[in-house]
């Protein structure tokens, strides 16, 4: 028979493993995100193309987010005094509560031609590598898949300027290699995505 101390460890380590941390709690997540819905909608569908829409995110990716703008090492005027008071655990309620919303893709009138390049531009540049195919994305890569391309756009132009520098290095050398219609291209795409 296994010792209770020792079945519990296991326990946490297989939730763990799983990517379920016993402090995410959905519901009390919607509830925290009620301070977020003037930007990003009610369910993390943002409407307005300046903000991200967050339904459907990684758990892991939007704490990371979270915690990154908290800690400074992502810049945001508007973010800064909504993640100044959250706590861990805070962080990790809305993260749980944005990945368990259905995505919904960002509505704007598509330039076939732009669709067209940006598609061929992602499969030159091997954007499935981290984003997955479907753009849907992994772990600490963001979905991008019907993203609002605004939003696609100033932060590709970020990572290509060194403005936004909060990832391991690879957005900021990819981007480098792309010329502003490439960006806005790609962007176009990935929003016509679902």
């Amino acid at each position: 028979m296994i010792p209770r101390a020792a079945a519990l460890a296991a326990l946490a380590l297989g939730l763990s493993a799983s990517g379920v941390a016993s402090a995410q709690d959905v519901e009390a997540g919607r509830r925290k995100a009620e301070a977020c819905a003037a930007c990003h909608g009610p369910d993390g569908r943002s409407e307005n193309p300046a903000f991200p829409i967050l339904a459907g995110q990684t758990a892991r990716y939007v704490y990371l987010q979270l915690k990154d703008f908290k800690e400074e090492r992502r810049a945001s005027p508007e973010m800064a005094p909504f993640v100044a008071p959250l706590t861990r655990e805070d962080m990790l309620d809305l993260a749980a509560f944005y990945a368990a919303q259905k995505p919904a893709a960002a509505r704007f009138q598509a330039d076939p031609a732009k669709i067209a390049r940006g598609r061929a531009k992602a499969a030159e540049t091997l954007c499935t590598m981290c984003h997955l195919g479907g753009f849907r994305g992994q772990n600490e890569v963001p979905r991008v898949a019907g993203q609002h391309p605004d939003y696609v756009v100033r932060q590709m132009r970020a990572f290509k300027t060194g403005e936004r520098k909060n990832d391991a290095g690879t957005m900021a050398s990819v981007s480098k290699t792309l010329s502003d219609e490439d960006i806005e291209a790609l962007a176009q795409f990935l929003a016509n995505l679902d």
